[in-house]
């Protein structure tokens, strides 16, 4: 079977063989996000600037929920592999297929409701059109995102971190250069930065279901694993909704925040755009202990170790929390010329460095929070 055992052998190093792959891949994912902002900015003003960035706030608010939702397939997974049972791995496999092909069918619903979702953004008027744009584009690409993210969750519960990565590299190779020509000598503004996106997923997708049909994963898949089952759908959904429920009130808050800087004026909604994109990026540490713990500690449970499944969440603790109070400290010196790097307005770089000093703080709670 492909992947680690996670239930065996030195724990600190088992961790970081999972972690790394899992947070470059995130690393990745973000930052062809924030090539996505850094490009618009070359060859745009700030209304398009604003488009990118609640366009793609959104997007991560909804990518997030798919996330938790997906726990839900790494967790049952793995707690079938760490038991030794692949049958069972293999149903809650086919369960997921399910369950994600008939969310992605409501998410692409969301089409019909973007003019309410700008109004309720707040959204100022000159960035209207531009964010329309975006928005029309990434809510028809939804089955590309959920597809990608369930997809990604069965590696990680089979304990395989590193092929994911490897598609997601080249996938992100092909969005800076779709970034390039779309923006720049095509001009499509927003637009062309979500029709990169949602392509380089569609890549990533493909990637994955072509190496799922070629390797040995040491599981079989006959007709009856993606049948209907109601007991293995509700073991899905009684681990991932309430994380998805959480995670997405979370983004709530933050969609909150930005209507208020939207109501504020163009320039103070790109600084907020611009400072959510980096923490975004900087939250991938505690992202990647999150499913560090869930897929190990998932492991260990399913084959009776519960004692190494609480060494796993104090080790991840450790890591995050170093982490966030390091990165807090530096951000207090370096806050406007990191904001400066998306923009070439002074007085967007300077409301974006004072939200940043402010905002950076809740590293150090996510760490913990999160694992």
């Amino acid at each position: 079977m492909t992947g680690i055992n996670l239930t065996q052998g030195p724990l600190l190093p088992k961790m970081m063989a999972f972690a790394i792959p899992y947070l470059l891949t995130c690393f990745l994912q973000t930052f062809y996000g924030m090539a996505d902002l850094f490009i618009t900015g070359l060859f745009n003003g700030a209304a398009p600037i604003t488009a990118v960035s609640i366009g793609s706030q959104l997007m991560h608010m909804l990518t997030v929920i798919i996330v938790g939702l997906a726990m839900g397939t790494t967790v049952s997974i793995s707690r079938a592999v760490g038991g030794g049972d692949r049958k069972e791995a293999s149903c809650f496999i086919g369960s997921s297929v399910l369950l994600f092909a008939l969310f992605s069918l409501v998410g692409t619903v969301l089409l019909l409701s973007i003019d309410p979702i700008l109004s309720w953004l707040k959204t100022p008027a000159e960035a209207w059109e531009d964010t329309r744009a975006y928005l029309l584009i990434c809510f028809a690409g939804i089955p590309f995102i959920v597809a990608y993210n369930v997809l990604a969750s069965i590696f990680r519960g089979l304990g395989d971190t590193r092929t994911p990565m490897y598609f997601v590299a080249l996938a992100g190779l092909i969005n800076l250069l779709l970034d390039y020509i779309l923006i720049g000598p095509m001009a499509m503004g927003a637009a062309g930065a979500a029709a990169a996106t949602i392509l380089s997923e569609a890549v990533s997708v493909l990637l994955c279901l072509l190496y799922l049909a070629r390797a040995n994963l040491g599981l079989a898949f006959p007709k009856r694993s993606f049948s209907f089952d109601a007991l293995r759908m509700k073991t899905l959904l009684a681990i991932g909704l309430p994380i998805s429920c959480q995670d997405g009130l979370i983004q709530i808050s933050f969609l909150i925040i930005t209507a208020i800087a939207n109501s504020r004026g163009v320039e103070v909604a790109a600084a907020v755009g611009i400072v959510e994109k980096i923490i975004s990026f900087l939250f991938l540490v505690p992202s990647s202990m999150l499913s560090t713990v869930s897929a190990l500690g998932a492991q260990c449970i399913g084959a009776g170790k519960g004692g190494r499944a609480l060494q796993t969440l104090w080790y991840a603790i450790a890591v995050a929390l170093g982490f966030g109070v390091i990165v807090t400290v530096v951000i207090q010196f370096v806050a406007v010329p990191v904001v400066a790097l998306f923009t070439d307005s002074a007085a967007v770089a300077a409301a974006g460095g004072q939200y940043l000093r402010g905002y950076i703080l809740d590293c150090c709670f996510a760490g913990l929070h999160f694992c």
